[in-house]
């Protein structure tokens, strides 16, 4: 097998093991790697990429991998290589190289694992956390006499433990971090400016993509997720890169860098032409200011459910002054007016993973005692936490004519009842479907730092970009 060992100097994980250790209270943790996924058959398998959790701990990408950390140290557990696997894949480090790679004490026999899980009181006295690979779960299962049927939100005991330990580590990034951070966003940025330059009426959704990915293959990296390259925007997650640009239509791209695990995450809309007709341009200046005035608010101490409200509160002024929406701002808010054009929340954490930790579901992003809001548009909210300095988020808001809810009953229709939604003005912006302008934000003991500032958003920054190759 192909072993991508880590580029950072060990210390950056034995430091984050042992504060790992250290809020574990005496209690040793086996965190896995997850194994490789084949597309169709064993020798063509999809591009690998271990668990965040294990990635974070380790900084490298070792199938089938798992890494036993406690207050006397940490281990690391590997298959051993097939002996002829130095034919198809080249020399494979030896395991004091791994060893000394990661800063772990040694690298053993991953078959050596009952024995030490047995030393340590068995089982139960073992924290560890379900992997999302399936094959890997049942490892798990068996191995440390496992279930976990009710998934992430049912975590007990030594797990829930370990399960809170990360969030509280991973949380507030480290200089390691945010050196890796960085990187991914400069490449993030370039990736939409490449996008911008190739976008021209009569060229196809998936070459703006392919111009993107380029971009960040000549940085050396790939997607952080599966890119979102449309001229329909109202499709939120629209995966779907098989349509032709048409003069007039707007292009929606939400592409991020990935950078040895850790994500950008970017959202650009422009004109396929070039120019934003005035209806266009009138929506986009809405969506810009709204997500100025969120990132604004990225600041230590500041509830994020605040900062969604600042994005709804913003955009509905903008709607009210447009004459889409009927009514004060405030109460519009509050009965959740905004949703209708803005169904969901102002954006998530970013680290690791793109929608950082969201493995451990709202155990990672909502705060103790807080709970998602029974309003639509509210509850899809990601993160309801206090901002700190070293927290990473991003900011989204964004602007739809989405046909699944302005043609839903039960959504709209005590809004159009009481005339709150002005369908006739709504009717005026036929030619714009979908803008959303995202950025990664920094939270520091200051003001707010946006990691993908590079990435242009003012629209005539945006307009003189597009369609000009370099």
């Amino acid at each position: 097998m192909t072993l991508a060992l880590p580029s950072q100097d060990a210390s950056v994980f034995q430091r984050r093991r042992a504060a790992l250790a250290e809020r574990l209270g005496g209690k040793p943790a086996l965190v896995f790697a997850g194994g490789q996924k084949p597309m169709n058959y064993p020798g063509n398998p999809y591009p690998y990429r271990a668990d965040s959790h294990f990635l974070y701990l380790t900084g490298a990408s070792l199938p089938d991998a798992s890494v036993w950390v406690s207050e006397a140290g940490s281990e690391l557990f590997l298959t051993p290589t097939p002996e002829d696997d130095a034919l198809w894949h080249g020399a494979t480090p030896s395991w004091a190289e791994i060893a000394a790679a990661m800063g772990v004490d040694r690298v053993r026999d991953r078959a050596e694992l009952p024995e030490v899980i047995a030393a340590a009181g068995g089982p139960s006295e073992v924290a560890s956390l379900p992997s999302a690979d399936p094959q890997t779960r049942r490892s798990q299962d068996a191995l440390l006499d496992r279930s976990w049927l009710a998934g992430v939100e049912g975590l007990e005991g030594v797990d829930a433990h370990l399960a809170d330990a990360m969030v509280a580590l991973r949380m507030v990034h480290d200089a390691a971090a945010l050196e890796r951070l960085r990187e991914a966003h400069a490449a993030t940025a370039a990736c939409h400016m490449a996008g911008m330059r190739a976008t021209k009426p009569g060229a196809w959704e998936y070459q703006i993509r392919g111009a993107m990915e380029a971009e960040l293959m000549r940085h050396g990296m790939r997607t952080s997720y599966q890119p979102i390259v449309t001229v329909h925007g109202e499709i939120l997650h629209n995966f779907d890169q098989r349509n032709q640009l048409q003069d007039g239509d707007l292009m929606l791209a939400d592409v991020g860098a990935e950078h040895e695990g850790w994500a950008g995450d970017v959202t650009r809309t422009w004109p396929v032409n070039g120019k934003f007709s005035p209806t266009q341009r009138a929506m986009y200046d809405i969506v810009l200011q709204a997500q100025l005035d969120a990132i604004d608010k990225v600041r230590p101490g500041v509830r994020y459910r605040e900062v969604h409200l600042t994005a709804a509160r913003s955009l509905t002024r903008g709607l009210v002054d447009l004459g889409i929406l009927r009514g004060e701002v405030d109460g519009l808010v509050e009965r959740g007016a905004h949703a209708l054009l803005f169904p969901h929340g102002v954006g998530h954490l970013i680290g690791l993973d793109v929608h950082d930790m969201e493995d451990l579901g709202d155990r990672a992003g909502y705060a103790p005692g807080r709970s998602r809001a029974d309003q639509f548009g509210l509850g899809y909210l990601r993160l309801d936490r206090d901002l700190a300095p070293g927290m990473c988020v991003t900011i989204e808001p964004g602007l739809y004519l989405v046909p699944a809810i302005l043609e839903h009953r039960e959504l709209c229709g005590p809004f159009d009842a009481d005339g709150t939604l002005n369908r006739e003005a709504l009717g005026r912006f036929a030619d714009v479907r979908g803008i959303r302008i995202e950025d990664d934000v920094l939270c520091t003991e200051d003001a707010p730092e946006v990691l993908t500032q590079a990435a242009p958003k003012a629209a005539e920054a945006v307009e003189a970009l597009v369609g000009r190759e370099a």
